[in-house]
């Protein structure tokens, strides 16, 4: 796995203060997207030892609520394996801080992952431009869900999310 940066303190890629993975690699390839120097695989750098131990630092830190992935995909080919290791290894290491990831993927294709045990968010859809709100929290445009994933794998039919919370807006 690649990524192009990972980011201290931030506020707007999830609920709290958190550390935040840009993964490299999408197919996405979303007109007006944020980031489209991470949809190639191949760019940025490796995601080694260093890198990891850099987000367990901040981890570390009462005062950061948890991991965000965002990218990229985190869920690009090239990604989804090592993705789903370190996703565990976090989980494993810090039970009580929340994951988030953010794919272009729609949850009905992407729920029975084995990595969503231990993922508390998803951030599912394309970025769509003509649906584009700057009004809205935690995604960028209004097709876009913030789902909870322990709530909806609960479910008896997990492909119907479970909206992570209805009060979204900054409206």
């Amino acid at each position: 796995m690649r990524y192009h940066n990972i980011t201290k303190d931030d506020m707007l890629n999830g609920d709290g203060l958190r550390v935040v993975l840009w993964v490299s690699g999408c197919d996405h390839c979303c007109k007006e997207c944020q980031n489209p120097i991470t949809w190639d695989p191949d760019g940025g750098l490796l995601f080694d030892d260093a890198a990891k131990a850099e987000i367990f630092e901040q981890l570390d830190q009462d005062y950061i609520s948890g991991l965000t992935l965002s990218g990229g995909d985190p869920l690009h080919s090239a990604n989804r394996l090592d993705v789903r290791a370190f996703v565990q290894e976090v989980k494993e290491k810090y039970p009580n801080k929340t994951i988030w990831l953010y794919t272009g993927s729609d949850w009905k294709d992407i729920w029975h992952y084995p990595m969503m045990k231990n993922i508390d968010v998803v951030v599912d859809g394309e970025f769509k431009i003509d649906l584009k709100d700057t009004k809205l929290l935690w995604k960028g445009s209004s097709n876009q869900r913030v789902i909870d994933v322990q709530e909806t794998l609960k479910q008896t039919d997990p492909i119907q999310p479970v909206i992570h919370c209805q009060n979204y807006s900054t409206k």
